[in-house]
This record gives structure tokens, C-alpha cells and sequence, in this order.
């Protein structure tokens, strides 16, 4: 094993996009129509954009009605059959750029990019539902929230692997998985079972933001635990483990105004502890046994998966991938290299996930994996802080170190 260290709030409803990835705003609309290959768009790229590199869009049949569009990227001038690397994105209706929320840029079109200057080629494919870069979203209920969601997006990986197996471009014998957040799961699944599937077997998986751990445990962390995280870091200086009335004052100093309003509706009342949180009445707040209780209750984290403001779609998303083996669980049985690359930072799957799930890679006797852990980067693989996060392309650093892992493993 190689292990590298590289120098909504309380009350917000909670929806896929906000589990495990990156999904659609709210502000987007869903419309009925055609679906083109986007052209580059400022920001989203890696250094040097497409030049070099042939962009041809492709129709993927998934079935049960629905035809994806997706694009196949690959080095110009490239003969014979080639590698190929499959991009699997993070949760919510990703278009196949897996474009970030307010045209904060993009996680695949740099990593596309990155990897077909390796000599790879790369297919990338807008989601079920998904009829545009945006994303744009069909007005088809039963092609957005079919019965089985996770398990859809499973399958419907599985038929994009199949798709990429037939081209006569592609060496089939020499298909990677490269998922993100939501998509590390389904390339653990796939690669545990390709025969269940009816997929090749990957060459390699590639795993950004490592579902390593159940989903409950990832959304009570998204939900509730961490805001016992931040209190105990940004606002217990002194690490004793409660807060006076004056460090839960100084602590809500310089937060966005969301998050200040809503902790100091838990922690304060006229200048002082709030009574109600203050159990054991001494004057100071137990981060954890007493503020901790009183978040349980603001976020409703107890009543999972039953959340407040959680809709249909979102609670059957959450029963139905339960139904599945985490990338702890299922990427030991894979025997083929294996990268794991996760942000320090990032508080929707945690770096301690990717630690566990590499080691369990580790203890099922493959010795071809490698995990990267990036302080300061949070889950779009971006610098950002850990706590209020906000979109970004991957790092450049992140792009280099796939590249030479794909190099390595041509």
C-alpha cells in the first residue's frame, strides 16, 4: 500500500444532490427537448482545453425507455483499439460534464480532458432524466424517480460499461472505472460482480470522495455530526470540551449568516447560555452532552430516514442504496488496481472512509492499490474550507496524480 499526505444547514431540506456529490440546483428547470454536445465553457477545463483531443457524442440505450446522451472523448490521431476510462458521478440528476451549481465548473470535463492527454479515451453520459448540459432535466416522472433508484443508476452504469465494450475503438480488456462520491459505490459494486452485470472485468477503479461507510452514517455526519465538529474546532478554543457564553459568542464571529443564526438559536439567549440547552444549569454548554442533544432535535436526524423536509424521492433513495455493499464491502472483491483519492476536508464522505475502505482493499491480499489524502480539499477535490464549502473544479494536483496512475497502468 501507498498512502500519500499532500503538503443547508440545520433546518435545510435535505435532497440526493446534497447526499453523496453534486446534483441540480434548484434553480435549473426541467424541459422537454434535445440534448447537444456542449461546446468548452471558461473555467470548467484543464490546461490546454480539447485541442489535441476528438469529441464525438454517442446515444446509450439504458432501457425501460430511456436513451442517454453522452460523449466520447479520445486523443486525435488515436489507432487501433484504445483504453477507456468510464466517468460515474456523484449523486442527483448530473449531467455529463457533472456541472457544479452555479457555474462553479465542472468535475469531469478537466478530468477528460487530463486523461485523454495520457492516451485514454474517456465516455462521459448525462444521468437518467438528464437531456442537456446543466443540467437540464426531462419532464418524465418515471424516467427522474424510477421505484428502484439506486439500483437504476447501477444498471445504468452497467450499460454505458457494455456500450464502451462494444465500440471499435476500445480495447474492452482495458476498461476503467473512475467514479465520484455516489459513483465510487456503483464502480465497487460493478467491479465486485461484473458477471452479475454482464460488464467486463475493469482494468482499474479509480474513486474520488470514497463511499467507505452506510449511507446513514454518511448523512447523520452531512446532518448532525458535523455541527458537533465545527463547535468542538472553531469555537472551543481552549478544547475543554464546553463553551462559556463568551467563546459561543466569539465563535459565531465571521460565519455566514445561515450558519451564525442558526447555532446561536442553540446557543444563546440574551447574551447568555440558552436555558433550554443549559441541562445541568452551571453556565456553560457540554458540547456533546448538551448542545449535542439539542441538535439531534433541531436537525431530526433521530427520525432518519425520515428527515424533516426530505421528499419521496430522496427517502427512497436513501432505503434503496442501503440495499447495497459500500466500496468497504464490495472493492475487496476486486482484484485489479485500485486509487483512492479523498479531501481532508471533506465533510459528505470523509477521509477516514477512504482510509478504511483502502485497508480493507489491503486485507483481501491486492497489493496494486493506492490512497491519496489532500489536506485542505474538501469533496469536489477542491480547496475550500471545511466546514462552509463551496464548488470547484478538481485540483490540478488531483489531475496530475490520476494521469500518472493511468500512465502507470497503461
Amino acid at each position: 500500500m501507498t498512502t500519500t499526505r499532500k503538503s443547508r444547514y440545520v433546518t435545510a431540506a435535505l435532497t440526493v444532490a446534497a447526499l453523496l456529490g453534486v446534483g441540480v440546483p434548484a434553480a435549473h428547470a426541467a424541459v422537454s427537448g434535445a440534448s447537444t454536445v456542449p461546446a468548452a465553457r471558461a473555467g470548467n477545463g484543464s490546461a490546454g482545453g480539447w485541442a489535441g483531443i476528438t469529441r464525438r457524442p454517442v446515444d446509450i440505450d439504458m432501457g425501460h425507455g430511456w436513451v442517454a446522451r453522452g460523449e466520447f472523448d479520445s486523443p486525435a490521431g488515436a489507432k487501433g483499439r484504445v483504453p477507456v476510462v468510464v466517468l460515474l458521478h456523484g449523486s442527483g440528476h448530473n449531467d455529463l460534464d457533472q456541472s457544479m451549481p452555479e457555474g462553479k465548473g465542472s468535475t469531469f470535463v478537466p478530468l477528460s480532458q487530463a486523461i485523454a492527454r495520457q492516451g485514454y479515451a474517456v465516455l462521459r453520459f448525462n444521468k437518467r432524466g438528464v437531456i442537456g448540459v446543466g443540467p437540464v432535466l426531462s419532464t418524465d416522472p418515471a424516467q427522474l424517480g424510477p421505484p428502484k433508484p439506486y439500483e437504476q443508476i447501477v444498471r445504468d452504469a452497467a450499460a454505458v460499461v457494455r456500450f464502451a465494450a462494444s465500440s471499435p475503438q476500445v480495447d474492452p480488456s482495458k476498461i476503467f472505472l473512475l467514479g465520484h462520491s455516489e459513483g465510487t459505490q456503483v464502480a465497487a459494486n460493478l467491479a465486485a460482480a461484473p458477471k452479475t452485470y454482464g460488464i467486463p472485468r475493469p482494468a482499474g477503479v479509480i474513486e474520488m470522495g470514497v463511499v467507505g461507510l452506510q449511507v446513514k452514517q454518511l448523512v447523520t455526519l452531512q446532518i448532525f455530526g458535523k455541527l458537533l465538529a465545527q463547535l468542538h474546532a472553531q469555537f472551543d478554543v481552549d478544547g475543554d470540551g464546553d463553551l462559556s457564553a463568551t467563546e459561543a459568542g466569539e465563535g459565531l464571529i465571521g460565519q455566514p449568516k445561515a450558519v451564525a443564526d442558526a447555532f446561536g438559536a442553540v446557543l444563546l439567549a440574551g447574551g447568555k447560555v440558552r436555558p433550554a440547552t443549559d441541562t445541568n444549569h452551571d453556565g456553560r454548554l457540554q458540547i456533546d452532552a448538551e448542545v449535542g442533544p439539542a441538535l439531534r432535535k433541531a436537525t431530526g436526524i433521530d427520525a432518519y430516514p425520515d428527515l424533516p423536509g426530505v421528499d419521496r424521492a430522496t427517502r427512497n433513495y436513501l432505503v434503496d442504496i442501503a440495499r447495497f455493499a459500500t466500496v468497504t464491502q464490495d472493492l475487496p472483491r476486486f482484484t485489479g488496481p485500485t486509487l483512492m483519492l479523498n479531501g481532508e476536508n471533506d465533510i459528505q464522505t470523509p477521509a477516514r472512509a477512504a482510509l478504511v475502505a483502502d485497508a480493507a482493499v489491503a486485507a483481501s491480499g491486492n497489493h496494486d492499490h493506492k490512497i491519496i489524502i489532500y489536506p485542505g480539499m474538501a469533496h469536489t477535490m477542491n480547496i475550500t474550507p471545511k466546514f462552509t464549502p463551496d464548488f470547484g473544479s478538481p485540483d490540478p494536483t488531483v489531475l496530475e496524480d490520476v494521469q500518472n496512475w493511468l500512465k502507470a497502468h497503461r
